[in-house]
């Protein structure tokens, strides 16, 4: 299902003594994260008054946070951003609203199961498929991803052989 805003990140730690934060992105590239100019925090928009990469965070200043005991108030907080900030092409969803679609296999139209985690890997990501059998299914479109209708919760996958993990 589209969801109307999406977890992106968490605040991890105060940096420094001027009030920044640490942000861990949720998958994906961190410089992902500069490309937005408002987040959700505590269900209020706020605008970063800096925001960059610093190693494999990203590092925020707020306003009203000046000072390290203000910004460790905010560590252990989610940070989103709202779906419609993103911008995504036609066919790109964020993994969460990925979680729960019904899979379906193209050849046999046999319902597979529900897709109940997106795992990252350095090739491309995994989806599970949890069902009478567990698949992993290498979220590759085209190959393995047929479809994706979100407004029917419907996923269509080709499955090979041996995708099953507990298949005989």
């Amino acid at each position: 299902m589209k969801l109307e805003r999406i977890k992106i990140g968490r605040i991890v730690n105060a940096h420094g003594i001027r009030g920044e934060v640490r942000v861990q992105p949720r998958g994906g590239d961190p410089a992902s994260l500069t490309h937005f100019k408002t987040f959700l925090l505590d269900g209020q928009a706020v605008t970063p008054t800096a925001n960059h990469v610093h190693k494999s965070l990203v590092l925020m200043k707020f306003p009203g946070v000046d000072d390290m005991n203000t910004a460790l108030a905010l560590k252990d907080k989610d940070l989103y951003i709202r779906r419609e900030d993103a911008n995504l092409e036609d066919g790109q969803f964020f993994d969460d609203e990925l979680l729960g679609l019904r899979v379906f296999d193209e050849e046999t139209d046999e319902e597979l199961g529900e897709l109940t985690a997106v795992e990252n890997y350095p090739a491309h990501q995994v989806y599970t498929v949890r069902g009478t059998h567990e698949y992993l299914i290498p979220a590759v479109p085209d190959v393995f991803i047929k479809s994706v209708d979100m407004d029917a919760n419907r996923m269509t996958v080709h499955i090979l052989e041996g995708m099953a993990t507990d298949a005989d």
